[in-house]
């Protein structure tokens, strides 16, 4: 049985959907056998039913005035009564794309997961200050990791 990884993420720069395709590209690549089924979608098409469907998240936002990107936040908005019974542990990775030092924005997104009850597996990323080419591999590093740790039943 093929388990369900969704990427809910706001790319809305160049840089922002590099880095996107970079987890989206490692998650395909470590599961190349079809056990983990992935799907990328921006923030304002996720919904419930994806949230619901999904054995683990990855979310990735930009670092906004030192909080989530708002479309970020539009989605927790959405999904997090009709998720929050039902999501209970599951296992999610953030990336951030800050400017500054995105602690501000993985303290709410951290906030909001602990209401929902899900878990982290993963130390959130975040890449930091002006963009990096190493950001990319670390991109994929995340994506890779979280799909090989759903395929191995890690979590």
């Amino acid at each position: 049985m093929s388990k369900s990884l969704l990427i809910v993420s706001h790319a809305p720069s160049d840089n922002t959907r590099t880095l996107l395709d970079a987890v989206r590209g490692g998650a395909l690549d470590a599961t190349d056998d079809g056990a983990v089924a992935v799907t990328s979608l921006s923030p304002f098409e996720a919904g419930p039913d994806a949230v619901l469907s999904a054995d683990a998240v990855i979310l990735g936002t930009t670092e906004n005035l030192g909080y989530m990107s708002g479309a970020l936040k539009d989605f927790f908005d959405r999904i997090f009564y009709p998720c929050q019974e039902k999501t209970e542990g599951l296992p999610y990775a953030l990336f951030v794309r800050a400017g500054h030092d995105g602690t501000g924005t993985c303290r709410a997104v951290e906030t909001i997961t602990t209401g929902l009850r899900w878990r982290a597996v993963q130390e959130p990323l975040v890449c930091r200050g002006s963009f990096e080419p190493d950001f990319i591999e670390k991109c994929r590093d995340l994506g890779a990791g979280m799909a090989a740790g759903l395929e191995a039943g890690i979590f």
